[in-house]
């Protein structure tokens, strides 16, 4: 791996560890510090998470363009340090509402402007190591940024502690510049690009087909805050307190993001060696028997410790699939409009898997909403075909843009 794959790298672990730090303190900020209440934080968290979604989308035309995605990532990143470190400073939950939706916009744009940086720095037959390398970096983060967080409020408290993210999102700007700059070294003979989502590049060169499965499985990828509170439900039944199984809940989550970390590394590698397909399978399987294993409401903390395992290995798996297989498919052109389509399929998917079994979960039972998930996560492994079958061949490295890249199965 080159320094600018390192450097994105660092990128998404300095950046994830930042906002993270910020996530972990905002419910206690909003109804704490402010005294706002539970319906206008899950607002402000559901407007960001829109908005998240719908700047990858516009951010991927830009991000077509070689020469335009080094200013766009280093600007993303200072935008999401600026406004989260803000939060800190704000008197009024509106106030807040603003900031974090400026932050997960900045967020959203960089996205695929940071993804086709990091394919430009490699070449097809690394596309899995690099994306494992970023994406275990992001789950390392959050690892780091709660602790970080919970040392942080017992320190200096919660306001100081948010702006303490500032630090880690500067630092996650500096690096995805060194990033840039390796780039535009190794890609100086690229061309501006016009600003167009591309969608017929896109279906020509054999992505719409595979964006059925990823949005099968997003539409079951559950946010990681619903298998939080069934692990906190079900320790608490199990004869512990309150705050002691919330505590033990968070620290069984934090495990989650360690085993997402180190199986997307390894995933990376796994994928160089037989290709997406099996990679995101594999993924979808394990958070079938997951999302079973919740629904059967275990009260044992070590059988929740090999759930939540199982969905970070899931994840894990996924993701960096998903990445790979938007690399490997497209030519350098394209890749930007191919990220950014990625990016609002996911957000999109989590949007739905979350609200219906969120309500599920509650007018139900917990078991209906992850029985819903499994069967999402079912269709999207029956459904893995529509990926790419193997891996890049040996010998096609870089080429010209688009050479030595793989294409869908034709129907």
């Amino acid at each position: 791996m080159t320094t600018g794959v390192g450097s994105v790298g660092v990128t998404s672990f300095l950046s994830d560890s930042g906002h993270e730090i910020a996530t972990a303190v905002l419910p206690s900020f909003v109804t704490g510090t402010l005294h706002g209440s539970a319906a206008s934080l899950g607002l402000i968290e559901g407007v960001s998470d829109a908005l998240t979604g719908l700047m990858k989308l516009v951010g991927g035309p830009l991000a077509n363009d070689p020469r335009r995605r080094g200013r766009m990532a280093t600007g993303g990143y200072l935008g999401t340090a600026m406004a989260t470190g803000a939060i800190g400073l704000a008197t009024t939950v509106w106030q807040v509402g603003v900031l974090r939706a400026v932050a997960w916009a900045s967020r959203g744009l960089r996205g695929p402007a940071k993804d086709s940086l990091l394919a430009s720095l490699v070449p097809p037959r690394a596309y899995g190591r690099a994306y494992g390398l970023e994406r275990a970096g992001d789950n390392l983060g959050a690892v780091a940024g709660p602790l970080a967080a919970a040392g942080l409020v017992a320190w200096l408290g919660i306001r100081p502690a948010i702006w303490f993210a500032f630090i880690p999102g500067i630092l996650a700007a500096v690096a995805i510049t060194v990033a840039a700059r390796e780039a535009r070294r190794s890609n100086a003979e690229g061309v501006r690009e016009p600003i167009r989502l591309r969608f017929a590049g896109l279906r020509d060169a054999g992505l719409l087909r595979p964006m059925l499965p990823v949005l099968l499985f997003e539409f079951g990828n559950l946010a990681v805050t619903l298998l939080i509170l069934r692990a906190t439900q079900l320790l608490h039944t199990g004869g512990r307190t309150a705050t002691a199984a919330a505590s033990l809940a968070i620290l069984i989550y934090a495990a989650h993001n360690a085993v997402a970390a180190a199986v997307a590394y390894a995933g990376g590698h796994w994928i160089d060696r037989a290709g997406p397909r099996v990679v995101f399978a594999t993924g979808a399987a394990l958070y079938v028997l997951a999302y079973a294993g919740f629904a059967a409401s275990p009260s044992s903390w070590w059988v929740l410790l090999a759930l939540f395992g199982l969905a970070g290995a899931g994840i894990g798996c996924a993701e960096t699939a998903e990445s790979a297989l938007v690399a490997q498919l497209l030519p350098d052109r394209l890749r930007g409009s191919g990220f950014g389509l990625l990016g609002a399929v996911q957000a999109v998917g989590d949007v739905v898997a979350t609200t219906v079994a969120g309500i599920l979960y509650t007018a139900v039972s917990p078991a209906a909403g992850f029985l819903y998930a499994a069967g999402w996560m079912g269709l999207s492994l029956l459904g893995a075909g529509a990926f790419a079958a193997g891996p890049v061949p040996p010998g096609r490295d870089r080429g010209s843009p688009g050479e030595g890249v793989l294409r869908a199965p034709a129907p």
